[in-house]
């Protein structure tokens, strides 16, 4: 909240660092919608695997674990559940599942975080509940040694912390003068400093981060887990969030340590998921129809270039081809010479060659 809270009170510029991560998500941004039509049968099999990893990996971050044998039982059918660490891995996965069928729908509200604390923890008594008694987080070494790493934000004033960061959240959105991806960030390491809950703040913390994602436009966690990816970077996870923290209560902290390694992850799923896209074949007859539709969909001339940044798993040569074929056919011209001629719709240009 503090973090926010600084941000709606001054708030000059980005670090280097942090504008590059914003500049590539912006342009990962751009290439969502081209990538997502691009072997849509074979999308299916990622969104299934980016549940099961993101329900197991939110999970184990927090020391909750699953017979390896009946993860995919648990997370798509309708077993019998044997114990509480199952019901919490089927949660979070009924949470995911909401967010990916609705996350446009879904408001960041006290009662959304208060239901996802709800499906993430099952039947336990406080489940939907702030906690009723202060606790700090505790560091426990191997050796039995043990240290404070932070003091979270008192029970009698949760409550009025939560709307207080709700509340800064949805007026810097509106704004629009800070970044929308910083913001995100910016809250999650609110969120985690407030510690609202007894337990599961971590699960619910990363939920909100996907939901926050679909509402800036970006639908990469649909595809690739943002769970196994902070999993996979677990230290430097829990190092940046110690090193943004202190001081918070204060409002003298650091936030950018934190809020750079949220934009790394993000930045690392978009990454992943156009390696991943790029290594599937295409069916027969996609990447032209991804040409087609590109070309349909611009007013003007346009140049070969300026076709292959809007189809990124389409090679030059093969743009090159489709251009020769429409224009043998007089539904393109080509306006000049070399490897920056533009070139430009005729008007025996069909709709129907995008369909």
């Amino acid at each position: 909240m503090t973090t926010l809270r600084l941000f709606s009170s001054r708030f000059d510029s980005v670090p280097a660092a942090t504008s590059w991560y914003l500049a590539d998500l912006g342009e990962a941004r751009g290439k969502q919608e081209l990538f997502s039509r691009q072997s849509p049968q074979r999308l299916k099999a990622l969104r299934e695997h980016a549940l099961v990893e993101s329900a197991v990996s939110s999970n184990r971050i927090e020391g909750v674990e699953v017979d390896q044998s009946r993860i995919t039982t648990i997370v798509f059918g309708q077993p019998l559940l044997k114990h509480r660490d199952e019901e919490e891995v089927r949660g979070y996965r009924q949470a995911l599942t909401w967010i990916h069928d609705q996350g446009l729908k879904i408001p960041v509200s006290e009662e959304t975080i208060l239901q996802f604390h709800r499906m993430t923890r099952g039947e336990i008594w406080d489940a939907g509940k702030y906690k009723e008694k202060d606790g700090d987080i505790i560091e426990k070494y191997q050796d039995g040694r043990s240290r404070v790493r932070f003091r979270t934000v008192s029970a009698k004033v949760t409550p009025s912390y939560m709307k207080e960061m709700i509340g800064l959240y949805e007026d810097a959105i509106g704004d629009r003068i800070v970044p929308g991806f910083v913001l995100l960030a910016a809250f999650n390491l609110d969120f985690l400093c407030i510690n609202p809950f007894r337990d599961g703040n971590g699960r619910v913390s990363r939920l909100l981060l996907l939901l926050q994602c679909y509402h800036l436009g970006l639908e990469v966690g649909r595809y690739i887990s943002l769970e196994r990816l902070i999993e996979q970077n677990k230290e430097r996870y829990y190092e940046t969030l110690e090193q943004s923290s202190q001081g918070w209560h204060e409002g003298k902290h650091d936030p950018w340590p934190y809020i750079n390694f949220i934009l790394s992850i993000i930045r690392t799923a978009c990454l992943e998921f156009e390696q991943r896209i790029g290594r599937m074949q295409s069916p027969k007859g996609e990447k032209t129809r991804l040409v087609l539709h590109a070309i349909n969909n611009i007013s003007g001339s346009f140049s070969v270039a300026e076709l292959q940044n809007k189809c990124p798993n389409v090679s030059v040569d093969m743009i090159r081809r489709i251009l020769k074929n429409l224009r043998a056919r007089d539904q393109v011209k080509c306006l000049g010479r070399g490897q920056n001629a533009r070139w430009e719709k005729t008007a025996k240009w069909e709709l129907g060659n995008v369909q």
